[in-house]
């Protein structure tokens, strides 16, 4: 089951408090100001600073 819409309007980035969204691939949450990804596991978003991930993309 994919992350809701009203879910993604409720989260924000964990550490500047910014707006994050769902990347194409639906496994990750970007914050473009931090440059992180934040895993999706199992349908649940891991909104831990020390989980996220490095991002240099471009998605959108």
């Amino acid at each position: 089951m994919p992350i809701s819409k009203e879910l993604l309007e409720i989260l924000a980035c964990p550490k500047c408090k910014g707006d994050i969204f769902l990347n194409r691939r639906g496994d990750g949450l970007i914050c473009k100001a931090c440059h992180l990804l934040y895993p999706i596991k199992e349908d649940i978003p891991v909104m831990l600073i020390d989980e996220a991930l490095p991002y240099q993309g471009e998605e959108g």
